[in-house]
């Protein structure tokens, strides 16, 4: 199960996260955003995967960031093609593409981007690009019948513990916490964070 962190931002809330058992980390490259890093952390995680956040952003300036910043994942929030999916992978990247989730019929756009993309993130449906800080219905998720696995995200928050349990798909692979989390935006409650993902992780194998 992997546990990914998004919107991260201060050194020192960094370093606590990555203590707190984070796998992922996420770092957001969308100027309109809250959580928006201008510029490199004077610590960035050593034992986390770092994962950068981008919205209909240019492969050039994607590269850009993902080597001042060590990224291993690149996270696609936009109308990012799946040629532009497939160049940034073929440039050593890992590629996570995101789909906003309302209905079933909104997973069929995943179908353009089956065998390109390393994950999918099924994300709440807002009027945004993410952050809408609200769960979506994960029963519609039964009809996802792909093969790339997939992260949960959305409105999740330390009481999704029990949802999550119950929660069951051959690919689902991790989860996505961001705002559930936060005292202020791109600030985690680090104890918080701990606390949830060693009960779920002992719980969740």
């Amino acid at each position: 199960m992997i546990i990914k962190v998004c919107g991260m931002r201060e050194p020192e809330n960094i370093r606590a996260i990555e203590q707190a058992g984070a796998d992922w980390m996420g770092f957001i490259f969308f100027p309109q955003s809250a959580r928006y890093v201008s510029h490199r952390p004077e610590y960035l995680p050593e034992q986390c995967h770092r994962i950068g956040v981008f919205v209909n952003e240019s492969s050039e300036n994607i590269l850009l960031k993902a080597q001042e910043f060590g990224l291993h994942h690149i996270q696609l929030h936009g109308r990012e093609t799946p040629e532009q999916c497939r160049k940034l992978k073929a440039a050593g990247l890992g590629v996570i593409k995101v789909f906003s989730i309302a209905q079933e019929s909104d997973l069929q756009s995943a179908g353009c981007y089956e065998g390109i993309c390393d994950y999918f993130l099924f994300d709440t449906a807002c009027s945004g690009y993410g952050g809408s800080g609200k769960t979506f219905n994960w029963n519609i998720l039964q009809a996802y019948q792909g093969k790339t696995p997939f992260l949960l995200s959305g409105g999740l928050r330390p009481g999704s513990l029990s949802l999550l349990l119950q929660f069951k798909h051959e690919q689902w692979a991790g989860i996505d916490l961001n705002s559930g989390f936060e005292t202020a935006p791109a600030l985690k409650d680090a104890a918080a964070v701990h606390t949830f993902i060693n009960q779920l992780k002992q719980k969740i194998q």
